[in-house]
């Protein structure tokens, strides 16, 4: 038998050219007075461009510019950055982990990991179970959901849950009561079969929801957008009617071919809110399109970002049917994270059945969740509610009394209206005027301060008088 000889490729190979030029970041707070200049060159590699902006993201960064460039197999990207408050990044922890997550080091995503900022069971899984869920949307869904886990004597540790065009998608990592995963066989496959029949509602198709369980890492956001993109939401638009999201707000999208160098052009200008670059991005990767060169930049209240872009296959949208289908995909990417109305931000001691009372009472009290996370930090739950009424409309301002009463014994309530929302700010209470709290992203950092009677400050929430009010039962509401 004749001998057959193959030609030998190193396996290495695809990667030497990174190896031996690898990534270059640079954090600039000097040449800009208002922002940080955040700057990455590297060898280019498919789905670059996401893995920065996501990091960014989960950093709780605010990109107000970005110039992307990535022809010739080289990427070259430079971001405009500021915090949550609109300030420089000054923090050395904060430069030294986007210097060494966005370098060399950042490929093993070890220090994605252990960033201690990250939400408990999201980024770190441990020994946590991750449960997947989409299905069409009603009233009280989601708190049939968590009685349904809570059932089985297993606790929601980290969770986001979305809403749009009437389907759901959740992501929940959940452990057993004593920090174990919740892995049996036979535990996960009773508790799929009560999920699946509480998802379907009264329909006996299969198509309508489905239950998925994995001990695997996946970025959170990045996998919600996946599940609606699968499940094609964006086939089903809504058109919405409430004046609290007036037309001239909603998204503007087009698409145009530039011959000269043979990319579309994709041309967006929205709403400018955080988190919405990564969003874009994320849908343009995950429909298999290559960015190019985009242009962000930010104009308050608007935002306007162009993106140069391919088929990973090197065409470009030439038909009208592909250009809709694009326009559709990232305007659903858009509104899926747009919440208006009223959040409800809730601090509690964590324990088994916290998510399903909390959820039960928001349902008893006439109220829809349509956005949702969960976190996890220490023995501390901290839940973050946006919600309306049962028919889409804002929150009556009874409704969210009537909660807070209920839910007040127990745990820590703060309210805050959404820019475009209707709530009335009811009066402030006597005595304890205001309780302040902030819940970032990063909930390890999450603390609140409050405001006395004589106006002092005190980050225990005792007054001068060294008296502390009753810890269970404050309440804040904050109109932005």
């Amino acid at each position: 038998m004749a001998t057959v000889c193959w030609p030998y490729f190193d396996p290495e190979y695809e990667n030497f050219s990174y190896r031996i030029n690898p990534p270059r970041v640079s954090v600039d707070n000097a040449t800009c007075h208002d922002c940080t200049l955040i700057k990455v060159d590297s060898v280019n590699k498919p789905g670059i461009l996401l893995e920065v902006v996501q990091i960014l993201t989960d950093l709780d960064l605010i990109i107000t510019k970005a110039y992307v460039s990535s022809d010739g197999g080289w990427f070259m990207d430079v971001f405009h950055v500021t915090d949550q408050q609109g300030k420089k990044i000054t923090d050395s922890k904060t430069i030294n982990f986007l210097e060494k997550a966005l370098g060399p080091k950042g490929q093993s995503n070890e220090g994605a990991k252990n960033w201690p900022g990250k939400q408990v069971g999201v980024h770190s899984i441990g020994d946590h179970t991750a449960i997947e869920l989409i299905g069409r949307d009603r009233p009280g869904l989601l708190s049939e959901i968590a009685a349904v886990i809570a059932s089985l004597h297993i606790n929601v540790v980290a969770a986001e849950v979305w809403t749009h065009n009437r389907r759901i998608a959740c992501v929940l990592y959940v452990n057993d009561a004593t920090s174990r995963s919740a892995d049996a066989p036979n535990r996960l496959s009773f508790m799929e079969e009560q999920l699946n029949h509480i998802l379907r509602g009264c329909e006996d198709d299969d198509k309508v929801a489905r239950t998925s369980f994995s001990m695997g890492f996946t970025h959170m956001d990045r996998r919600l957008h996946q599940m609606l993109f699968a499940d094609r939401d964006y086939e089903c638009a809504v058109v919405t009617t409430d004046v609290s999201y007036p037309p001239s707000f909603r998204p503007q999208i087009t698409i145009e071919h530039c011959k000269e160098k043979g990319y579309s052009v994709v041309n967006v200008r929205c709403k400018d809110r955080a988190k919405l670059m990564f969003d874009i991005v994320c849908t343009l990767t995950d429909m298999q399109y290559v960015v190019f060169h985009a242009k962000i930049s930010s104009d308050a209240p608007y935002a306007s970002q162009e993106y140069f872009i391919r088929h990973m296959d090197g065409c470009t949208l030439d038909t009208e049917g592909e250009k809709e289908r694009v326009i559709k995909c990232i305007e659903a990417a858009i509104q899926r994270r747009v919440s208006e109305g009223v959040s409800l931000e809730l601090c509690a001691k964590d324990r088994v059945g916290l998510l399903s009372e909390v959820t039960r009472i928001l349902r008893e009290n006439g109220l829809t969740v349509c956005r949702a996370g969960v976190s996890t930090v220490g023995e501390k739950a901290v839940n973050v509610f946006y919600v309306r009424d049962a028919s889409g409309n804002p929150v009556d301002t009874k409704a969210i009394e009537a909660v807070r009463k209920e839910i007040g014994e127990s745990m820590m309530i703060n309210v805050k209206k959404i820019p475009g929302g209707k709530a009335k700010e009811p009066e402030n209470h006597r005595g304890w005027a205001k309780t302040g709290f902030f819940f970032g992203n990063w909930l390890e950092r999450y603390h609140y301060a409050t405001f006395c009677k004589d106006g002092s400050i005190n980050a225990l929430g005792c007054c001068n008088s060294g008296h502390r009010p009753p810890y269970l039962t404050q309440l804040s509401f904050l109109l932005l």
